[in-house]
């Protein structure tokens, strides 16, 4: 089946490569018999059709460029080495084959909205009080409230509501039904997807004996979250507001869907999580790091630079040193958790010892 990203007219391949931002890669189309081939859209090697571009990165997918119908694949120096002279495609060769195709399927998306219409809705409501840039698009029944500063060649999808005194950089999309707290700061070039909510109050309450047994008083959370450039946040994603200080979300932080990080926190520069990670309140995650699915961070920890963490892993405690940890415990009570985990540090020490003795054992018995 064909992607979606495809084009109303074909382009030469040439043209098409040569509008992309190929910036930091190199790469050529190798000599090849007849024209070159116009090209609409991107697909995989197996599902792609004629007048599309594919690539190949992962050499266990190698015995799809004989099935694959792409009129162009991107491919490595070391899989066009092995390849027969005769081929049904034309090759683009690149050594990070991956990343071209990431920037061909940019140069693609933004085809795609080229001729979006960049004006206000009419049923969009925008305060008189708002700033708005140059070449703003606000699409159907959005709310900007008062004080908002909205950049340049900003979008703001349908049902989207911007809160007071929120600033939102150059460049930035919002998708429809993102819903953005009072003083959030967003950045430039970020991507804000559908049902994302950022800046909700933090879960903070103080138990409050004087209204009754087991009640909470509400500590009211006058921080903001600031996001900085080049960010993308996921579907239903929530990013809550600080308590005091602030929830910052550094540049180039890839967030997947359906995550939760607590207010207080900080996660560093090009760190990326994957769906239904959880980070509880001031927990602070460093540069470069990742998170697979479903793994939880606890509260008022450390993790450092170069950290990647396993799906479905939990984090109780900091970790300085970079490296994959991964951790899977069974739930139990916590007294008896805490025991285990002790002697579970010591188990590997323990089973190198049994091995010495047995060994020990069965020099003796010869």
């Amino acid at each position: 089946m064909a992607q979606i990203l495809t084009l109303s007219e074909a382009l030469p391949l040439d043209t098409l490569l040569n509008q992309v931002d190929t910036h930091g890669l190199t790469w050529e189309i190798l000599p090849f018999t007849g024209e070159l081939p116009k090209i609409t859209g991107i697909g995989s090697l197996s599902d792609a059709v004629s007048n599309e571009i594919g690539f190949l990165a992962n050499p266990k997918f190698f015995d799809l460029l004989q099935i694959t119908q792409a009129s162009a694949v991107i491919l490595p120096k070391r899989a066009v080495d092995v390849l027969p002279k005769e081929l049904p495609f034309v090759v683009v060769q690149c050594e990070e084959p991956y990343l071209l195709y990431a920037r061909i399927s940019q140069w693609f998306e933004k085809a795609i909205f080229a001729d979006e219409q960049r004006v206000i809705h009419p049923s969009a409501v925008v305060s008189p009080e708002a700033t708005l840039g140059q070449n703003v698009c606000i699409h159907a029944l959005a709310v900007v409230e008062k004080g908002a500063v909205i950049g340049d060649n900003v979008t703001i999808g349908a049902g989207t509501v911007v809160g007071k005194n929120v600033h939102i950089g150059a460049g930035t999309r919002l998708y429809a039904n993102v819903t953005l707290y009072h003083g959030v700061e967003i950045g430039k070039a970020c991507i804000i997807h559908s049902g994302a909510v950022i800046g909700a109050d933090g879960f903070g309450f103080a138990p409050d004996h004087t209204v009754e047994k087991g009640a909470w008083s509400k500590i009211a959370q006058l921080g903001k979250v600031i996001i900085e450039d080049n960010v993308e946040v996921g579907a239903n994603t929530t990013i809550d507001r600080g308590a005091l200080g602030n929830t910052i979300i550094r540049r180039g932080v890839k967030l997947d869907n359906q995550i939760m990080i607590a207010h207080n926190c900080e996660v560093g520069e090009h760190t990326a999580m994957a769906a239904c990670v959880g980070v509880a309140g001031s927990s602070k995650i460093g540069k470069r790091s990742t998170l697979a699915g479903a793994s939880m961070v606890s509260g008022h920890i450390e993790i450092g630079d170069d950290v990647h963490i396993s799906g479905g892993s939990g984090v109780m405690s900091s970790i300085t040193t970079p490296g994959r940890y991964t951790g899977l415990w069974p739930i139990m009570e916590h007294r008896a958790w805490q025991k285990n985990a002790g002697a579970l540090s010591s188990l590997y020490e323990l089973r190198r010892r049994v091995q010495d003795l047995e060994k020990n054992l069965a020099q003796r018995e010869d």
